[in-house]
C-alpha cells in the first residue's frame, strides 16, 4: 500500500507575477490628482518589473545574505570595505535606473517628487534596505548643490541614473551615492551633544577625530557628518577617498547586527584625522541637517506606506485562496472587517504620502512650505506607528505561514520599526510638530484652509476639524499633548483627502472608524460599511486558472 504524506492543499499560491502599480487604484488615483499623470506609463512599467517572482527573490536574497565587513586584507592592511550579495547590487542598479536617488533633482518638472514618491512606494514592496542609501542621497543633494565645489565636482556624477559599486574615487565612477553619520553613543537625537571634533588642516579643509555610533551605508562615496568646530556644531562632507587619492581615514569598527533592514550596512566608525570639507557655515550644522531631514523623513513615511501596502496585498491574496469553516477567508464576516480596515489605513496613508510629496514639488510656494514643514514630521510619526500594527495583523491573517522567515511578512514586520526610529523617534517628531506651530503660527491658517473644502462631507469630520482648530489656536499647547495633537492633525488630513478625492464609501468608512472612535486596532468597522468596495480596491489583480495572479495592463 502506498501512503501519501505530503499532498499540499488549501494553500495560497505565491503572490508574484502581477503589476504592483496597476493593482493599486489608490496609488494610481493619487498620482493623477497630485500632478504626476505624465509618469504613469513609466510607473506601470516599473510596477510590472517589480512584481515578478525574480524581483521578489532578489529582495529575499539580499536579506538572507547580509553585507559582510572586510576590515583588513590578508597582510594586515586596512581595507574597510563592505561586501554585498549580487542581489543587492541588482536592486541598486534598478533604483538608480528608476531615478529614485536623485530623479527630481536631475530632471526637475512639475510632479517630479510625486512621481518619485510613487516609485519609492512600489520599490519598498520588494526590498526596503536598499532604499537607505537611496534616500540619503536624495536628501543630501539640495545641501550639496549650494556648495560650489561639491556642485561642480560631485553633482554631475550623483545625478546620473547609474549605480557603480566599485570602490574608487568618484571621478572614476559612472554614478555615486551619499550616506550620513550623525548619531553618537552619548547623544542619539541630541545632536548638540556630539563630541566628534573638527579642526582646520591649514589648506582649506578640516580634519575630523571621533566616533559615530551609527554611520549609515559606509560603502557610499561620501557622507554628511556632524562635528564640533570652533563655531559650534557644523556639517561636513567626508568623501570615502581623500583629495590626494588616498583612502580617507574613516575606519569601520563593525557592522550593526540589526533587527531588520538586514540587507543594508549600518556601521560604527572612527575618524582618525579624516579629511573633510565644511558644508555651509561653522555652527550652522544642525539647520543643514534638519533641511536634509525633511527629505529623509518624507521617505520614512513613504517607506512605511510601501511596507503596509505589500503587507495588505499578502493578506488579501492569502484570504482569497485560503478556506476555513466551509468558506474562503475573504468571505468570513470578521475577516472581511479586518482586511477592509487595513485597506482603509493603506488608502489613507497613500493619499497623505502623495499629497505631502506635492508640497515638496512646490518649493517656491510659501503656504506649501509651511504645510510641508508641519506635515512631514506628523506624517512620519503616525504612519510609522500604524505600520507595525498593520504588519502584525497581516501576519495573523496568514497564521503560522506569516510567522516563518520563508514568508515576506516576517521581513516586513522586522523592517517596520526602523522608519520610526531613524531620522527622529516618535517623541522627537511630535515635539517638532509643536515647534513648527510655534515658529510659524500661520501654519494653522494654512492647515485649516487645506481642511476646509471637505467640510460638510461628514459630521464626525466637521466636529474633528472644529476641535482640532480650537486646540491649535490655543496658546502654548503642552509638550505632553503633542502626540495627541499630531495624531489629530494627520487624521484630519487623511479624512479631508479621502472626502475630497476618494470614493465616498472609503471616505465615510474612514471617518466612522478613525474620528472620535479610537484607532487602537483593526477590525471593528460598522456593519453598514461598504466592504465590497474596500476589498475590491485592496488588490486589483486577475487570477489565472491555477489561482496565480497575472499582471494587469
Amino acid at each position: 500500500m502506498t501512503w501519501m504524506t505530503h499532498t499540499v492543499t488549501n494553500q495560497a499560491p505565491p503572490l508574484a507575477g502581477y503589476n504592483l502599480y496597476a493593482a493599486d487604484p489608490a496609488l494610481r488615483e493619487a498620482v493623477r490628482r497630485n500632478g504626476a499623470a505624465w509618469a504613469e506609463a513609466q510607473l506601470t512599467a516599473h510596477g510590472a518589473e517589480l512584481g515578478t517572482a525574480e524581483s521578489f527573490d532578489r529582495g529575499r536574497l539580499a536579506n538572507v545574505h547580509p553585507p559582510e565587513l572586510r576590515a583588513f586584507d590578508s597582510r594586515g592592511f586596512r581595507r574597510d570595505q563592505v561586501e554585498f550579495h549580487p542581489a543587492w547590487h541588482a536592486l541598486m542598479e534598478e533604483i538608480a535606473r528608476r531615478g529614485l536617488h536623485t530623479g527630481p533633482w536631475a530632471q526637475p518638472r512639475a510632479g517630479a517628487h510625486v512621481a518619485r514618491a510613487a516609485g519609492f512606494i512600489l520599490q519598498t514592496q520588494v526590498e526596503a534596505g536598499s532604499l537607505c542609501p537611496t534616500t540619503m542621497t536624495y536628501g543630501a543633494i539640495p545641501a550639496m548643490a549650494r556648495d560650489p565645489l561639491l556642485a561642480g565636482d560631485w553633482l554631475p556624477t550623483l545625478l546620473r541614473p547609474e549605480y557603480d559599486s566599485r570602490d574608487l574615487p568618484l571621478r572614476q565612477k559612472r554614478g555615486g551615492l551619499i550616506g550620513m553619520g550623525m548619531t553618537e553613543k552619548q547623544g542619539g537625537s541630541d545632536l548638540r551633544s556630539n563630541t566628534t571634533r573638527a579642526g582646520p588642516d591649514g589648506a582649506g579643509g578640516y580634519r575630523l577625530t571621533g566616533h559615530k555610533w551609527f554611520f549609515s551605508a559606509p560603502q557610499c562615496d561620501g557622507h554628511l557628518v556632524l562635528a564640533q568646530a570652533r563655531g559650534g556644531p557644523s556639517c561636513f562632507f567626508v568623501p570615502r577617498w581623500a583629495p590626494d587619492g588616498s583612502r580617507n581615514a574613516v575606519l569601520i569598527q563593525r557592522l550593526k547586527d540589526k533587527l531588520g533592514n538586514r540587507s543594508n550596512a549600518s556601521a560604527e566608525v572612527e575618524f582618525q584625522g579624516a579629511w573633510a570639507s565644511l558644508l555651509g557655515e561653522e555652527g550652522r550644522g544642525i539647520p543643514t541637517i534638519l533641511e536634509m531631514g525633511a527629505y529623509t523623513r518624507l521617505d520614512c513615511m513613504l517607506g512605511t506606506t510601501g511596507l503596509m501596502r505589500q503587507a495588505l496585498s499578502q493578506a488579501v491574496h492569502h484570504a482569497r485562496h485560503r478556506w476555513a469553516f466551509g468558506a474562503a477567508l475573504i468571505d468570513q464576516p470578521l475577516m472581511r472587517s479586518v482586511l477592509a480596515d487595513m485597506a482603509l489605513e493603506v488608502e489613507a496613508s497613500i493619499a497623505l504620502a502623495l499629497r505631502l510629496a506635492r508640497a515638496f514639488d512646490a518649493q517656491q510656494d510659501e503656504a506649501q512650505g509651511l504645510l510641508r514643514r508641519l506635515l512631514t514630521p506628523a506624517a512620519k510619526y503616525w504612519a510609522c506607528k500604524r505600520g507595525p500594527m498593520l504588519a502584525a495583523e497581516a501576519m495573523e491573517v496568514l497564521g503560522g505561514n506569516g510567522y516563518v522567515e520563508d514568508d515576506a511578512l516576517a521581513r516586513i514586520y522586522r523592517e517596520m520599526p526602523v522608519n520610526s526610529i531613524w531620522e527622529g523617534s516618535g517623541n522627537v517628531m511630535c515635539l517638532d510638530v509643536l515647534r513648527a506651530l510655534s515658529k510659524a503660527p500661520r501654519s494653522v491658517d494654512v492647515l485649516v484652509a487645506e481642511l476646509a473644502p471637505a467640510l460638510g462631507g461628514n459630521p464626525a469630520y466637521d466636529r474633528h476639524v472644529r476641535e482640532l482648530e480650537d486646540t491649535l489656536r490655543s496658546p502654548d499647547p503642552a509638550p505632553a499633548e503633542s502626540r495627541r495633537i499630531t495624531r489629530d492633525i494627520v487624521l484630519a488630513m487623511q479624512a479631508a483627502l479621502l472626502l475630497r478625492d476618494g470614493p465616498d464609501p472609503v471616505a465615510q468608512a474612514f471617518c466612522a472608524a478613525r474620528l472620535g472612535c479610537g484607532t487602537s486596532g483593526f477590525g471593528a468597522l460598522a456593519p453598514n460599511t461598504d466592504f465590497d468596495t474596500l476589498l475590491g480596491r485592496a488588490l486589483q489583480i486577475n487570477e489565472g486558472a491555477a489561482g496565480m495572479p497575472t499582471a494587469l495592463s
